[in-house]
């Protein structure tokens, strides 16, 4: 079974965490912008990280067999600085015409503030105007109340339920999002939000329509295997294959797909990987080795996932 993990922080990961995806069956990953764990000072800083996003990251993904996509935005932690975050709006569509972009995001609410109202609906007109999904970061505090504000500024925005990926849910927003159209993303963390027990029952009580699954790993303790284990223990528990392949690939496929610039004929037939490549002069090696394959190695069988 091929998998995607649609929302995962790379750059925050290490090669062999690229390694150990692929063998678990992850074809795709998609990474949204995010926040460094402290605020940025300057415009420069959210340049060169959006730089990074839509080049190094998606080379050093294809090093390894992955196909890399992202997401281009201003999170909502650093919308609270109005004059950065004036200064990323005006340079953010430069970026969300680059290749490989699918998605606004991850863009929404922390504090719920004023500040982050204003931005997130000045996001959302980017959206439109680009005809670009959005990715909808809901906010950790008072999340019910974040998440249907988030879905009532989207609809006044003139945004469309299909159109938008609303993440992070829980058992006490999901039925909320199913029921207005939107698409319901659950985040699978170790010890908070969701844990992969919780997220089968979730999808033996809604069913898989409009629901997947993504890690979110970054560089907090998080897991980046989080989705094949969870695929996994979807079968072992009775839900049915078709809808683990709904909740683990298909669905983030047909969501972010809406961008023209996410295709299941990307990963289909995939380049052979050759570490012998650059970007812009660097490798992804550290004196090892080169490896070069003539063909794409097959992924492993699901039975080499181990379930913590």
């Amino acid at each position: 079974m091929k998998l995607i993990d649609p929302h995962i922080h790379m750059s925050a990961r290490t090669t062999d965490d690229y390694e150990r995806m692929r063998a678990a069956g992850i074809v795709a990953v998609i990474e949204p912008a995010f926040w460094l764990g402290q605020p940025r000072t300057a415009v420069g800083s959210f340049v060169d990280y959006f730089s990074c996003l839509v080049g190094w990251e998606r080379f050093r993904a294809s090093q390894f067999g992955i196909r890399h996509y992202c997401t281009i935005g201003l999170n909502s932690k650093e919308a609270n600085n109005e004059a950065l975050a004036e200064a990323v709006i005006d340079i953010l569509p430069r970026y969300l015409a680059k290749e490989g972009v699918v998605a606004v995001g991850e863009i929404g609410y922390d504090d719920q503030t004023e500040l982050e109202d204003r931005y997130y609906r000045a996001q959302l007109a980017l959206a439109r105007e680009h005809e670009l999904p959005v990715m909808v970061h809901t906010p950790h505090r008072d999340k019910k109340t974040g998440t249907l504000r988030s879905m009532e500024v989207a609809l006044e925005m003139g945004l469309a339920p299909h159109q938008v990926v609303i993440d992070h849910n829980n058992e006490e927003t999901v039925r909320d999002v199913l029921d207005r159209g939107f698409w319901a993303a659950f985040t699978l963390y170790p010890q908070t939000k969701m844990g992969n027990e919780r997220m089968v029952e979730v999808v033996r009580r809604f069913g898989s329509e409009r629901i997947f699954i993504d890690s979110s790993a970054d560089w907090g303790v998080s897991d980046p295997l989080a989705v094949p284990k969870t695929a996994r223990l979807m079968l072992e528990r009775g839900i049915a294959q078709a809808d683990v392949e709904a909740v683990c690939y298909r669905n983030a496929l047909l969501a972010y797909g809406q961008s023209g610039q996410f295709s299941e004929s990307d990963w289909a037939g995939p380049a052979p990987v050759d570490q012998r490549n650059l970007f812009e002069g660097n490798s992804v090696l550290r004196g090892q080795e080169p490896r070069v394959e003539a063909l794409p190695e097959i992924p492993a069988p699901a039975d080499s996932i181990v379930i913590e």
